[in-house]
């Protein structure tokens, strides 16, 4: 699933809107001349290829949409920078196993699956651009329903940010605390997956959108700032190393294979706890566990993660940095007095305010 969403990032960005090639295929769509365009000139391509004329010109959206008045196929580059032939016959392997009805569809298809490069095919008749590659395919949307789809799932990200901030600061009062259970990291987890795939669902939406969905990028980066950074340092906090110590080492890998669950898998809390290493049984979910401590010292201001490091390797948990007195703090190495102290008020500080925010 993942291959393919970054496969189909990869084309929206090569036919979005404000390039010219996109809009050489609405000027096609508003005429309703149809058309085929073939974006990609390998071996493979160019073997099934028959007659047509070689133009050679540098791809303009009125060349895009004059040649395609002709009845065969136009071949461009595959960076859709010049326009290599046009009224070009594809004739592929007949062989080749294809779900459409229509001649110029199956012809996409098939060229499509034959080659592994990108085919695109658009409906004289129906209004819709059909997009193919390899066994890949896609329908481009009207740019209004994909932009009110935009808007709508940055709306709902608002509302999981807003849980997931809340999460957050309950978790952070349960640390100090020492009060924290798995049941309360899982819950935190998972609002974490479901932010982080709100996300890559609006940026397949900002792909597609091109040059029009300029707001609504600048409202995602808003919305996402330090979750990623945050779901990592939860990870390094509470994976149980005992099981995986890996999980440790490459709390990244393991975030983003969360991610890649489907929703009904992050919406059990026991298939978390399982992927951090503990049963996924109701009464472990109960169990008691302690911070490592690295996401709540990543909160004090010029505390470089070394140190940070240094400070979880030699009091092992969260609850011992806080406890420990400035001269303990000292002795830690990359520790001097003056630093020492500033993790004492800092860590002070941030006790206060999270117990306050959670109140609010």
């Amino acid at each position: 699933m993942e291959g393919q969403d970054n496969q189909l990032l990869e084309i929206l960005k090569i036919i979005a809107p404000g390039t010219d090639f996109r809009e050489g295929l609405e000027n096609i769509l508003r005429a309703k001349t149809g058309g085929l365009v073939v974006v990609g000139d390998s071996d493979e391509i160019l073997k099934i290829v028959n007659d047509g004329f070689n133009i050679d010109a540098e791809l303009t959206p009125a060349r895009v949409y004059e040649l395609a008045k002709m009845d065969g196929a136009i071949v461009i580059d595959g960076d859709a920078k010049k326009i290599l032939c046009a009224n070009a016959q594809l004739i592929p392997d007949p062989s080749v196993p294809s779900t459409e009805t229509g001649t110029r569809h199956r012809t996409a298809e098939r060229v499509a699956k034959q080659t592994g490069e990108l085919v695109i095919a658009i409906s004289q008749r129906r209004d819709i651009i059909t997009i193919y590659k390899s066994d890949f395919k896609h329908v481009l949307e009207d740019i209004r329903v994909v932009l009110a789809k935009a808007n709508q799932a940055i709306q709902t990200l608002e509302k999981y940010r807003s849980v997931f901030d809340q999460a957050l600061t309950n978790l952070s009062a349960l640390e100090f605390e020492d009060l924290v259970t798995i049941s309360d990291v899982v819950t935190v987890i998972q609002r974490t997956e479901m932010v982080l795939k709100i996300q890559s669902e609006i940026e397949k939406y900002i792909s597609e959108l091109g040059s029009e969905g300029r707001l609504i990028k600048m409202q995602l980066e808003e919305l996402v700032t330090n979750v990623k950074d945050e779901g990592v340092l939860l990870i390094k906090d509470y994976v149980n190393v005992e099981e995986d110590e890996e999980k440790e080492k490459n709390p990244e890998k393991l975030l983003q294979d969360l991610t890649d669950w489907s929703s009904d898998e992050i919406l059990t809390l026991n298939t978390i706890s399982k992927a951090l290493g503990y049963s996924g049984s109701v009464n472990t979910l109960e169990l008691s566990i302690s911070p490592r401590g690295y996401r709540i010292l990543r909160k004090i201001p010029r505390l470089p993660m070394p140190v940070i490091e240094n400070l979880v390797d030699h009091f092992g948990a969260l609850q011992g940095i806080i406890k420990a007195s400035t001269d303990e703090l000292d002795d830690v190495d990359g520790i001097g007095e003056v630093r020492a102290q500033a993790i004492k008020d800092g860590l002070r500080r941030l006790r206060d305010q999270v117990l306050l925010d959670r109140h609010i």
